[in-house]
């Protein structure tokens, strides 16, 4: 009886030959199902990864934009600042309007317009009686650079104030 302990039971281990074809069939069924189950996964695996792309491509196409549209600004500020000096050190200062094309697809406008002026005389004049005074205006000087991005008009522009010389 010892020994019969060390021998497997093959009355549990054996089925019936219905049983083991029904198992096979729901096998099947259970392996189509998954199968299935896995392509719409990768389905909507692959619906995601394009999403995100399009995120991705939408913001790098924004990103270049904002970088074309800062190189334009900046070469407008330049351009606007050398407009700027030159009309700050005209000799003499005077009032006026000019207005030209810079090249480029930008278009400068300089308003130069007095705001208050007065009469100053020389440091070494308070000693010496009689002594001419001269006259000093004060300007503000505007300068714009505009230029077309698309549909859009942009531009920039720089205000400051200058002491100029009348021509009295």
């Amino acid at each position: 009886m010892a020994f019969a302990m060390f021998l497997p039971d093959t009355a549990s281990t054996t089925r019936p030959p219905t049983a083991a074809g029904k198992g096979a069939r729901c096998r099947r069924t259970v392996a189509r199902a998954e199968a299935g189950f896995a392509l719409l996964e990768t389905l909507v695996a692959f619906v995601i990864a394009a999403l995100a792309l399009a995120v991705l491509y939408n913001a790098g196409l924004n990103g270049l934009r904002s970088t074309a549209m800062a190189a334009q600004y900046e070469e407008a500020v330049s351009r606007a600042n050398s407009r700027l000096t030159l009309a700050e050190h005209a000799s003499p200062l005077m009032a006026g309007d000019w207005r030209g094309d810079d090249g480029g697809g930008f278009a400068w406008h300089v308003h130069v317009a007095p705001i208050a002026s007065t009469a100053v005389q020389p440091v070494m004049a308070l000693t010496l009686p009689g002594s001419a005074s001269f006259p000093l205006t004060l300007y503000a000087i505007t300068v714009w650079i505009g230029w077309h991005d698309g549909d859009a008009k942009r531009e920039v522009r720089l205000d400051t104030q200058q002491i100029g010389q009348d021509r009295r």
